[in-house]
C-alpha cells in the first residue's frame, strides 16, 4: 500500500515503523528534528512542510494512496490536511486522530470522507472505566459482533491452583510474571496469574470469588492525578456513576478549567508539590480508587507506587511507554494505555482488519485475537469448516450466540463467528483467519 502519514511525533513515528514493511510509507510535517530522526532509523519518504499548506502535497499528487493518517497533536492541522487531501489526492481510506468534538463523529467523518476517527483521550477513559465496572476486573474488551468479552482478573496472593473449566466461558490466555501463554487443559491457574478470560460478562463473574478474594472494595472514593483534558474526561464518566471525585494538579490555570469543566461536581487540589504527607492530609489512604493520569509516565508510576505503599486498593496507572507494564503488574497496579498508544493501537487493529475480520492486541501486546465474521454473501454458508492445527493457540466457533471449542469441522451459518487467541508472532494462524 502507498500510506501518507501526517505529523511525525511519537504516533507517527510508531506508525511509520510498522508500517514500512511490505507499504511504500510517505511522512509529512514541518519539524525538521523530528523529520531527520525518522530518516536516520526508518526507510521511508520525508517531506517537510506544513500540512496545511496545498504546496506541501504538490510532489505527491502522481500516485494513487490507499491510506492517509492524520495523527498531528493538533485538530486543526489533522481537519485542515484532510480536507486539502481530500481535494488533490486519489486516496481510499483516511483515518484522522481528534481531540476535541465539535461535532458528531458521524457527521464529521461523511463532510470530511473519513473512515476512522481516532479519539484517543476518550479511549483511554473508556478503557480505565470499563476496569473499574467490576473492583475485580483489570480490563475489558468489548468487540463488534458479540456480546462476548475478553476480561483479565488478577488471581489473589492467597488462592489455591485451581483449574477453572466451563462451557460458556474459557480461559484463553495467562500471564505469570514476565511470560505470558495460551494455557491447556493441564494448566492450572496459582495466585497472581493475570488470567484472561473471554465469555459473556455475566457468566465471568460467577467464577469472581474463585480468583480475587478481596471483596471490601466499594469503589466510591476516587483520586486522579493530573487535571488535564484526560483527568477531566476520567472524572466526568466517574462522577456520572455516583462517585466521589478528587484530582489533584500542579497547573493553577489546569484546576480552574478542570473546576469549570466539572461543574463544581469534584474537589480540586492545586499543589505545586505532591508529597506524601499531601497526600495523606488529602485522605489518599482512605481512597478506593486512584488513577495517575499524567502525560509523564515516571510520574504516573511513582504516584501509582505512592498510593500503592499507602493501601489505596486499586490502582491504575496511565502509560505509553509498555516497558513498565510487567512492573506494574507484579505489583498489582493496573495499566492503562495512554494517549498516544491508544491512538497507535486503534490506529494499527482498524488497519490490520476489514470487514469481516476484527483483530485486538492484549496483555500489553504480547497476544492477539481474531474474530471472522460470516456474512449473508460469504462462500462458506452451509459448508464444513475445517479448523487449523495449532499448538500455541485457541480457536473457539460461535454459533446462535453459544461457544464452542472449534476442534472438528462445523457447518458455517450466517453471522457465525471464528475466533482465534494466539501470542502476536504466531504469523501463520493469523495469515489462516484472514485467508477465510
Amino acid at each position: 500500500m502507498n500510506i501518507i502519514i501526517i505529523g511525525a511525533g511519537g504516533v507517527g513515528f510508531n506508525l511509520a515503523k510498522n508500517l514500512l514493511v511490505g507499504h511504500n510509507v510517505t511522512i509529512i510535517d514541518k519539524n525538521s528534528e523530528a523529520l531527520h530522526k525518522i530518516e536516520e532509523s526508518l526507510d521511508i519518504l520525508v517531506v517537510k512542510g506544513d500540512a496545511e499548506e496545498i504546496e506541501t502535497y504538490h510532489k505527491l499528487i502522481e500516485k494513487k494512496y490507499h491510506l492517509f493518517i492524520s495523527v498531528t497533536d493538533n485538530d486543526n492541522v489533522n481537519i485542515v490536511s484532510t480536507l486539502i487531501a481530500d481535494m488533490i489526492l486519489d486516496i481510499d481510506r483516511v483515518f484522522i486522530r481528534l481531540k476535541s468534538h465539535f461535532y458528531p463523529d458521524e457527521l464529521i467523518k461523511k463532510k470530511l470522507n473519513i473512515e476512522k476517527i481516532i479519539s484517543p483521550i476518550k479511549l483511554t477513559s473508556t478503557s480505565i472505566i470499563s476496569m473499574l465496572e467490576n473492583h475485580r476486573f483489570n480490563n475489558v474488551k468489548d468487540f463488534k459482533y458479540t456480546p462476548y468479552k475478553l476480561i483479565s482478573i488478577q488471581a489473589s496472593n492467597d488462592i489455591y491452583p485451581i483449574k477453572l473449566v466451563s462451557e460458556k466461558f474459557s480461559i484463553v490466555g495467562i500471564e505469570r510474571g514476565k511470560l505470558f501463554f495460551i494455557p491447556t487443559q493441564e494448566d492450572v491457574i496459582l495466585p497472581k496469574d493475570l488470567v484472561y478470560i473471554f465469555g459473556l460478562k455475566d457468566d465471568i463473574v460467577t467464577v469472581c470469588d474463585k480468583l480475587h478474594t478481596n471483596n471490601t472494595i466499594s469503589g466510591k472514593n476516587c483520586v486522579i492525578s493530573g487535571g488535564d483534558r484526560l483527568g477531566i474526561e476520567i472524572a466526568k464518566e466517574l462522577i456520572a456513576k455516583g462517585k466521589n471525585v478528587k484530582i489533584i494538579e500542579k497547573n493553577l490555570s489546569l484546576c480552574n478549567t478542570a473546576n469549570e469543566a466539572l461543574g463544581g461536581k469534584a474537589s480540586i487540589v492545586h499543589t505545586q508539590y505532591e508529597t506524601t504527607s499531601l497526600l495523606q492530609e488529602e485522605g489518599l489512604d482512605r481512597a478506593d480508587i486512584f488513577i495517575s493520569a499524567t502525560h509523564n509516565d515516571e510520574f504516573n508510576i511513582i504516584k501509582s507506587l505512592e498510593a500503592k505503599e499507602m493501601g489505596v486498593p486499586k490502582v491504575i496507572s496511565v502509560l505509553d511507554n509498555m516497558e513498565y507494564y510487567n512492573l506494574l503488574h507484579s505489583l498489582n497496579i493496573l495499566v492503562a494505555r495512554g494517549i498516544k498508544m491508544s491512538a497507535y493501537n486503534t490506529i494499527m487493529e482498524h488497519i490490520n482488519s476489514n470487514r469481516v475480520v476484527v483483530q485486538k492486541v492484549f496483555c500489553g501486546g504480547k497476544a492477539t485475537v481474531l474474530m471472522r465474521k460470516f456474512f449473508a454473501k460469504s462462500k462458506f454458508l452451509n459448508k464444513e469448516l475445517k479448523p487449523i492445527k495449532s499448538t500455541n493457540s485457541l480457536l473457539f466457533y460461535i454459533q446462535d450466540n453459544q461457544l464452542h471449542p472449534f476442534v472438528k469441522s462445523v457447518k458455517i451459518k450466517e453471522n457465525d463467528l471464528i475466533v482465534l487467541f494466539t501470542t502476536s508472532d504466531n504469523i501463520n494462524e493469523i495469515e489462516w483467519i484472514y485467508g477465510l
